[in-house]
């Protein structure tokens, strides 16, 4: 007996995606701007997994690294200031089954947007957040943002910051709920990808914080680290990276680190000097809120018109209403 297998099945089975079916338009970010090696290790990172561009999310607030969904060949939505994670959050809760990223920048995520931020570390929702962390608000030319170190000369801070820089890191680890949490520098793109990598795998949310260049606003800022290897501390060891020869001749100081351990975790996320890079909180049995929940059960087409409509028909003003209302008042 032969089954007749459709189209649409086979084509499930053999598709393959390429570097190019994740590029959408050409970036505008300024020559060197760590947010091209962030761009670019995600378009690997979704060939390599083979996401389907259909099936794949890319959420953003405001700010220079927000503009990363316009660069992929993927869903994306652009939010406004500070509003990516709670947009990402109803997209999961929606659709469970697609790949939700998260893209936001130090201002979006830890000024205006740290109410969100805190909680969604919280509901522990499946997918990745970055965290593009140039400490400095770039799109806006140039003023202190929340994790500019003190003593930063800026447009807002022109005699130098007078408080220390937020810790994100720190932060996210005295969140309740925190399941994975881990910090990168877009100058070592394979350590970079091999976190995101990690990233999307794991249940949960996800923080990477990756601390980025701006060379146009602070152009030396990270120069000290990139030049002495010995000033990056690599992680690795149970639940975390696996540090290749190659990359392991040149960073030599490494440490090995449970990523289990919360406590150690802390103490890592104080430090700037060296910085720390590598997988510093990784906890695979904290529930999800969504399944918690039972959410995302599929709806046609016509039953998400049939809600929203009735949302709508909770605020219209129907103009017979208003005439009938112009006439008795």
């Amino acid at each position: 007996m032969n089954i007749a297998i459709p189209d649409c099945l086979m084509r499930l089975y053999d598709e393959h995606y390429e570097l190019e079916d994740y590029q959408g338009g050409v970036p505008r970010w300024c020559t060197g701007c760590g947010d091209n090696a962030i761009l670019a290790a995600v378009q690997r990172l979704c060939r390599d997994e083979n996401l389907r561009p259909e099936k794949t999310v890319f959420v953003s607030g405001i700010g220079c690294s927000s503009r990363l969904p316009h660069y992929m060949k993927t869903y994306g939505f652009h939010g406004i200031h500070g509003r990516a994670l709670p947009i990402a959050e109803g997209v999961k809760m929606a659709r469970p089954d697609l790949h939700v990223f998260v893209n936001t920048g130090d201002g979006d995520c830890c000024s205006i947007g740290t109410a969100h931020w805190i909680h969604a570390l919280r509901y522990n929702m499946n997918m990745t957040v970055m965290l593009h962390d140039n400490q400095i608000y770039g799109l806006t030319k140039k003023q202190a943002s929340p994790t500019s170190p003190k003593g930063l000369k800026s447009n807002t801070t022109p005699r130098g910051s007078h408080l220390d820089g937020l810790r994100p890191l720190t932060v996210t680890l005295g969140v309740q709920n925190v399941s994975f949490v881990a910090q990168a520098v877009d100058w070592i793109p394979e350590v970079l990808y091999n976190i995101l990598s990690a990233a999307f795998h794991h249940r949960g949310l996800s923080f990477v914080r990756i601390i980025q260049r701006c060379p146009e606003w602070l152009p030396n800022m990270h120069e000290p680290w990139m030049q002495d290897p010995q000033r990056t501390l690599l992680l690795h060891g149970e639940g975390g990276l696996t540090i290749s020869p190659a990359l392991g001749k040149i960073y030599k100081n490494q440490q090995q680190h449970d990523a289990m351990d919360l406590n150690r975790a802390r103490e890592i996320a104080s430090m700037d000097d060296p910085i720390p890079v590598g997988i510093l909180y990784h906890n695979p049995h904290v529930p999800c809120y969504e399944d918690l929940q039972h959410v995302g059960y599929p709806q046609s087409g016509n039953s998400v018109r049939a809600s929203l409509e009735s949302e709508f028909d909770k605020v219209t003003v129907w103009p017979q209403e208003a005439e009938t209302g112009a006439l008795t008042g």
